[in-house]
């Protein structure tokens, strides 16, 4: 009897994603959660394959790095049920080389999905880059128009690119929360 896999959503994946030394890559903790293994054994997989693990592939985070995380999203510190070695980092052919090595149903699985979010991500970033350079094309046209029209323009530029950041995501407080607004 076979087991159903249960893709992980690909927003979840996607929120895993971090962008480390100019590179995207997934740590090992979520990696090793999207494919349905502890860390651990993830790890012991990669270290007995080091040689499918060229360094583009992935890398081990630095002390500065590992602190930058752990007070960005809360990863816990060592010595209090966390993790006593710096995290790896994988890139995309990391991620999917280390599906490769487990070698089980899950992490074949979701080795497309983690790729899927990967282009994904690529793919919005390249849009972004795009609606970017034709909004400085726009701008450099104004330059042309009369003053109260460049500082109508000037307002819907700031506008579109507040709308092109993306803001933080909403969390909710820990603890129990009364939402006496939302009906």
């Amino acid at each position: 009897m076979t087991k159903s896999i249960t893709p992980v959503r690909g927003e979840r994946i996607i929120r895993a994603i971090l962008v480390l030394r100019g590179q995207r890559v997934i740590l090992d903790r979520d990696l090793a959660a999207i494919y349905g293994v502890s860390t651990g054994r993830l790890n012991e997989a990669v270290k007995r394959n080091a040689e499918r693990f060229p360094e583009d592939f992935m890398f081990r985070l630095s002390r500065a790095e590992h602190a930058g995380l752990i007070s960005q999203i809360a990863i816990s510190k060592p010595g209090r049920g966390g993790r006593r070695k710096l995290p790896w980092a994988f890139t995309e052919h990391g991620a999917i080389q280390a599906a490769n090595v487990l070698n089980s149903p899950r992490a074949i699985a979701m080795g497309v999905y983690v790729v899927r979010a990967f282009v994904q991500l690529r793919e919005v970033l390249a849009a972004n880059k795009d609606l970017a350079r034709k909004l400085v094309a726009l701008e450099r046209s104004l330059l042309a128009l009369d003053l109260r029209t460049q500082r109508r323009f000037k307002e819907v530029y700031e506008t579109i690119r507040a709308l092109m950041d993306t803001p933080a995501p909403k969390r909710r407080g820990i603890g129990f929360t009364a939402d006496l607004d939302e009906k």
